[in-house]
């Protein structure tokens, strides 16, 4: 587990306590927390050598201590700790590259009870598994990375927290393929497992799946190491394609509406070949927990919606925003996109809100000038598609903008009016800018692209589509 610094819950058992009848005087039990080099001494501490030497606390834990209570089920007492707070930690000192989120910390719970009035005194206590105590959300997905990494490879009878510096990709591929079930309630495939090989080696893989599941992962590639072009590491992508899909497309990915793990350019691939309005959803190499749209266009062109983030699904879900574009029409291969997205659509119901208003929803939309006609090349060099760009539209926008041209309109006419003897005013565009969602665009033909773009001076290299607020339907 990793805890940050606020409230954490905790559950302890003692399995012996109704066949001993502890239960008739509960013993009482106390939580601390101790470093990794702490947790080793207290194991020594067991051998008459080291026998009555005390680990020392590394932390203040408040409400750590509680009284055990007796289950008649499942005859066991235990004990739930559901307010401990950990008020204040002590660092050990790091060696070389280690970070906060690399210290391993645990829990000691210890306890006493007697049996046979008294007679025998039995001191017991118990570790839990690794603990990783962070202070910023940023730093949750490495931590996240540590207790995985310790979880599912730590050797029986280890010392604590001995782990090894490499695993095979077998044994890794099992854990990520476990790590994303248990959180999405859907499986990873082979060939999902067979992309994140590809991403985490950044190389080319064998055919050979025995000889894939053999080669070698290093706690380094999985979470240290930034990948090629990126500012981040494999387990941060993966950490966050997880986070993004339970929150927000659980139920799409349940049902393999969302192919997901697919290069871009192996998607452009496949729809450059399906009829216009193909689509397919995938998880976006570039932004972390971001999904993106890729659809084909009119003459073998495909295009790619800049990701949505959870920031985005958050205001209007990804079902939804397919519904809104037009432009989508069969999911890949050649399904109806209704024919399986229908029933994740928000159903708007004719009701006023208690204040009596109307409230609107958000409508995805692309510019209406997005056409088979040419787009100028992105800006981004690593990219082999063009790119224009979004941005959120309203209606009150929309009739503010009108006014203002209005007005410049009424403007121009008088001051024509008072300079008609030759004194024309020089009349100059006015333009509103707006932050901007991308959308990308691959062309079979660069140059003519670049042509019919010095034909139309008047097109901008970077278009307009985003969020439209209206209002329901009644």
């Amino acid at each position: 587990m990793y805890v940050c610094l606020f409230s954490f819950t905790a559950t302890v058992r003692l399995l012996v306590g109704g066949q001993l009848n502890v239960h008739m005087t509960p013993p009482r039990v106390t939580v601390v927390i101790i470093s990794e080099q702490q947790a080793q001494l207290l194991l020594k501490s067991e051998s008459p050598a080291g026998r009555g030497k005390q680990p020392v606390e590394c932390g203040d834990i408040l409400n750590n201590s509680g009284c055990m209570e007796y289950q008649p089920a499942s005859r066991q007492l235990s004990v739930s700790f559901r307010n401990m707070q950990l008020r204040k930690i002590k660092r050990a000192e790091k060696k070389g590259t280690e970070s906060v989120m690399d210290e391993k910390l645990t829990l000691l719970f210890q306890s006493e009870f007697n049996v046979g009035g008294g007679e025998l005194v039995f001191q017991v206590w118990t570790l839990s598994l690794p603990v990783v105590v962070i202070v910023h959300g940023n730093q949750e997905p490495h931590g996240w990375a540590t207790v995985t990494w310790d979880n599912a490879f730590s050797p029986a009878g280890r010392v604590p927290f001995a782990v090894p510096d490499k695993v095979t990709w077998g044994l890794l591929a099992e854990t990520l393929r476990i790590k994303f079930l248990s959180a999405t309630g859907g499986d990873l495939t082979e060939d999902n497992l067979r992309f994140l090989a590809e991403k985490i080696f950044r190389t080319n893989l064998p055919m050979n799946q025995m000889e894939l599941n053999n080669m070698a992962v290093s706690w380094s590639q999985f979470c240290k190491d930034a990948l090629p072009e990126r500012n981040f590491t494999f387990w941060e992508w993966f950490y966050m394609v997880v986070k993004v899909t339970r929150d927000y497309l659980r139920t799409l990915w349940c049902d393999r509406l969302i192919m997901g793990f697919i290069q871009k350019k192996q998607a452009e691939d496949m729809l450059s070949k399906c009829a216009p309005g193909t689509f397919l959803l995938r998880f976006s190499d570039s932004e972390l927990g971001g999904i993106t749209i890729a659809w084909a266009g009119d003459g073998q062109e495909v295009f790619s919606l800049q990701p949505f983030t959870s920031r985005d699904l958050m205001l209007r879900s990804l079902a939804d925003r397919v519904a809104d574009l037009t432009q989508l029409q069969y999911l890949y291969p050649n399904i109806g996109k209704d024919d399986v997205f229908s029933k994740y659509y928000t159903k708007h119901e004719n009701e006023m809100l208690k204040n009596g208003y109307v409230k609107p929803v958000l409508v995805t939309t692309l510019p209406p000038y997005m056409s088979p006609s040419p787009y100028a090349h992105s800006p981004d060099s690593q990219r082999n598609t063009p790119s224009v760009q979004s941005r959120p539209r309203s209606i009150a926008l929309q009739a503010l903008w009108l006014s203002c041209v209005r007005a410049v309109i009424l403007a121009a006419c008088k001051e024509i009016s008072y300079n008609f003897a030759g004194r024309w005013p020089a009349m100059r565009p006015s333009f509103v800018s707006f932050n901007a969602r991308s959308v990308t665009r691959r062309t079979p033909t660069p140059s003519t692209t670049a042509c019919s773009r010095r034909q139309q001076p008047a097109r901008h290299a970077r278009t307009q589509q985003g969020d439209q607020t209206s209002v329901p339907p009644a």
